[in-house]
């Protein structure tokens, strides 16, 4: 996950505390952070890139794939006209 996206939560979530806790803001961000990075962390997430990376590998594959099932049936077509 994207580090500051962590922080800035965290810090959001914090700011969410009543006034007079305060006080344990910075211990509250803390362990606000380590909570948020352990849980998203198990998730098994990977970031949008990652998932366009993938997802062009992905289109390749199935043109290539598309273009082998052409060729196959042509050549299913010819060794059936040779028989």
């Amino acid at each position: 996950m994207d580090r500051k996206f962590i922080e800035d939560l965290a810090r959001r979530l914090s700011e969410t505390v009543p006034p007079g806790v305060r006080a344990l803001q910075t211990d509250m961000e803390r362990n606000f952070r380590a909570l948020l990075e352990s849980g998203l962390g198990r998730m098994n997430l990977v970031t949008r890139e990652e998932f366009d990376v993938q997802s062009r590998v992905l289109e390749r594959t199935r043109e290539k794939l598309e273009a082998l099932e052409v060729r196959l049936a042509e050549l299913e077509a010819r060794r059936s006209g040779q028989h």
